[in-house]
């Protein structure tokens, strides 16, 4: 995992850093979820600038993008920073690919701004808006690995609750990097997860559209999904068995083969 290398830039008038995997092919960008910066994604990045150009954002308040009390670190303020990064990097429409509160994200910039991408894959997206069940993840455990890193006591705290332990090196490094994320902007996340309807902006999305969920963690449900297909009769869907939420990092191998055949499906 060499960890792409990491560029700043101006867009959206704040500072957003980003890792980029150099790659011939489609380019790809990854908006990742509400406590990971892009350095978790590395691996990804890795694998993905086998076949693709890769950029891997730091969501505002989160890695090396700018954070702090003056920031609005709500969804329509994130998905502005979408549009302005791909604007100001992308000489073409990429594919997007959004995980849990990036999926929330990638989902209001395309659905708000045609022809901003390619086609979207969304890696399971919270499902929670008002009126629905809440986001299984409680709030106070995001919050308690938060202020872990935080003291420095991310490793142990992380280890302690993981029902589904990451490799030792990306627990690290996730123990490493977590105390970058701003605790503000988490809960403005929880905030926009039970507050902002997620199928209206799936609704209003115009260019192809999949949809990648894990077996386990309960973020997506068959009747969201089947939800999601009734909204969007072309939507492909992947269920990965064995994994949960961050089935990016808890088996890399299941998560990379179904990617992989879904990223052939958006080629262009």
């Amino acid at each position: 995992m060499n960890g792409g290398t990491g560029f700043h830039v101006r867009a959206n008038g704040i500072r957003q850093h980003y890792l980029h995997f150099p790659g011939k092919g489609q380019p790809v960008v990854i908006v990742p979820g509400i406590v990971s910066p892009a350095i978790l994604w590395s691996h990804v990045g890795d694998w993905l600038a086998n076949s693709h150009g890769c950029f891997v954002l730091d969501v505002r308040g989160r890695g090396l993008s700018e954070a702090g009390p003056h920031l609005d670190y709500g969804l329509d303020a994130c998905a502005a920073d979408l549009k302005a990064f791909l604007d100001t990097m992308c000489n073409s429409a990429p594919l997007v690919i959004g995980h849990s509160m990036g999926a929330r994200i990638a989902a209001r910039a395309v659905a708000r701004n045609p022809g901003l991408a390619h086609s979207l894959v969304l890696l399971d997206p919270p499902t929670s808006a008002p009126g629905r069940r809440p986001y299984p993840v409680p709030l106070a455990r995001t919050l308690g690995l938060l202020r872990a890193a935080q003291r420095g006591e991310g490793l142990e705290a992380i280890r302690q609750s993981s029902a589904r332990p990451w490799p030792e090196p990306l627990q690290r490094l996730r123990a490493e990097w977590l105390a970058s994320c701003d605790e503000r902007a988490v809960y403005a996340a929880y905030d926009d997860f039970h507050g902002q309807d997620f199928f209206a902006d799936l609704a209003a999305i115009q260019v192809p559209v999949s949809l990648v969920c894990a077996e386990e963690g309960g973020v997506v449900s068959e009747a969201d999904a089947q939800e999601m297909r009734g909204l969007r009769p072309g939507l492909h869907l992947a269920r990965i068995e064995g994994v949960g939420h961050q089935m990016q990092a808890e088996d890399f191998a299941r998560f990379s083969a179904v990617l992989g055949d879904v990223l052939r499906r958006h080629q262009y």
